[in-house]
């Protein structure tokens, strides 16, 4: 399992809307934040190993409505 984070930019107005469209749609995603600065939403999901990141993000999140930008973080360790 691998944990990847996606920071997404969405048009005015829709972050609830993405926010809720990609927690009831995108059965990886685990939680979403809603954040200050560049981007606002944070998108935090599970991905099993083999998984194509690029293609994730690109086929399940930046095709939500209303997405603008994502940018992605690829985990490595999570510490607790």
């Amino acid at each position: 399992m691998q944990t990847i984070f996606v920071m997404v930019k969405c048009e005015l107005g829709k972050a609830y809307d993405v926010a809720a469209e990609a927690v009831d749609m995108v059965e990886q995603v685990s939680e979403v934040h809603s954040i200050s600065g560049t981007y606002d939403l944070l998108v935090k999901c599970y991905l099993p190993a083999d998984t194509d990141i690029g293609r994730f993000v690109t086929s399940q999140i930046q095709t939500l409505p209303h997405v603008k930008d994502t940018q992605t973080i690829i985990t490595f360790n999570a510490f607790t």
